[in-house]
């Protein structure tokens, strides 16, 4: 069985293959950071104009990548949300298009689900798993115990811990994207110069905070010399990614004590989405799980960023099921893995 899968919920433009024995076939991502750096930012309608323009292509060298036609494959997997809604549009425009002309059933997936089953692609994790999904719109600890099975135990009150990596970046103009920068420049700092604030240390709830954190870093930028000297940036950046690694590690560690009562043997601590790429990040998080004696998995860098290959799979799972779609299936903005979570009070419209 073979799924090609189309992302197009943000600013790349990904198309992948993925077969049932966990093979990907092809995975090609059209990254647009040359159209939106001028912007230090995502601009929506630059976007999906991008993806309008470039996706039939990348569709087409996808398949030239896996040396297949259409008549090969089994089924048409496209993000139909949570993301910017013109660029969910062309994705899913153009899936039902290809699926309709083939006679090929149509996968409306969920992208935080692409993230959440990410893991059991690359490294066949069984369910049920804990999932720490960090990425530039979400941050959210959840329990995930099957295929469109879902309970969220900690969220956001405001900003997502991608979004706070960017604006950082974007204050100590780094440019952008903000994350990678931010970690690179966080490499030649000194994370003790400055004291910045871990919030929600302690708190009894898996929920995050990072609004606050920001504005620290804003405040000890306004009170250095400006321009701002190589060092000082690079102290910052530490300061900050330590603070971030500080307070993720300490709401993992709570959600593993929870999700360890529930599921006493087996299980898994994943982590999941852009922000999953960050080396610190990875590293200070697998230091908790170990502790737990929780094994660790991240996915490969390259599919931690929004990829073809994560909705391809996404697909492929939910058309074992049966989950199929209707070409009646419309793009939405906001897609909660779990609909029956409470928002957090405060929570951004991004949690």
């Amino acid at each position: 069985m073979i799924v090609l899968g189309i992302e197009t919920s943000c600013d790349e433009t990904a198309a992948a293959l993925v077969d049932d024995q966990r093979r990907i076939l092809a995975n090609v991502v059209l990254s647009q950071i040359e159209e939106h750096a001028p912007y230090g930012g995502v601009v929506p309608e630059v976007a999906a104009r991008a993806h309008l323009a470039y996706l039939d292509g990348v569709v087409r060298r996808a398949l030239a990548e896996a040396g297949i036609g259409l008549d090969a494959v089994d089924g048409i997997a496209a993000t139909a949300g949570p993301g910017l809604i013109g660029g969910v549009a062309v994705g899913v425009m153009t899936a039902k298009g290809i699926a309709a002309a083939r006679g090929l059933p149509f996968l409306g997936v969920n992208h935080l689900e692409g993230h959440a089953l990410t893991a059991r692609l690359t490294d066949g994790v069984d369910f049920p798993y804990l999932l720490l999904l960090v990425s530039g719109g979400h941050c959210q600890l959840l329990c995930v115990e099957g295929v469109g099975q879902y309970r969220r135990w900690g969220t956001t009150i405001d900003d997502a811990v991608g979004e706070a990596f960017d604006k950082v970046a974007k204050m100590l103009r780094l440019g952008h994207p903000g994350g990678p920068l931010v970690e690179a420049a966080a490499k030649r700092g000194d994370p003790k110069r400055f004291v910045l604030p871990r919030p929600m240390i302690g708190r009894p709830d898996c929920d995050f905070s990072f609004s606050g954190l920001k504005t620290a870093v804003r405040r000890a930028v306004a009170g250095l010399p400006q321009p701002l000297a190589e060092q000082d940036i690079a102290d910052l950046c530490a300061a900050f990614q330590e603070s971030v690694a500080a307070s993720l590690a300490d709401r993992a560690k709570r959600a593993i004590t929870r999700f360890r009562a529930e599921h006493p043997t087996g299980g898994a601590f994943v982590v999941a989405g852009g922000v999953a790429a960050n080396q610190r990040l990875r590293a200070r998080l697998s230091e908790v799980s170990g502790a737990a004696g929780l094994p660790f998995v991240a996915p490969p860098l390259k599919l931690c960023t929004d990829n073809g290959a994560m909705i391809a799979w996404a697909g492929l799972e939910r058309l074992r099921l049966g989950l199929v779609d209707g070409l009646d299936c419309a793009p939405r903005p906001r897609w909660p893995l779990d609909p029956t979570a409470t928002a957090a009070i405060g929570a951004g419209v991004k949690a």
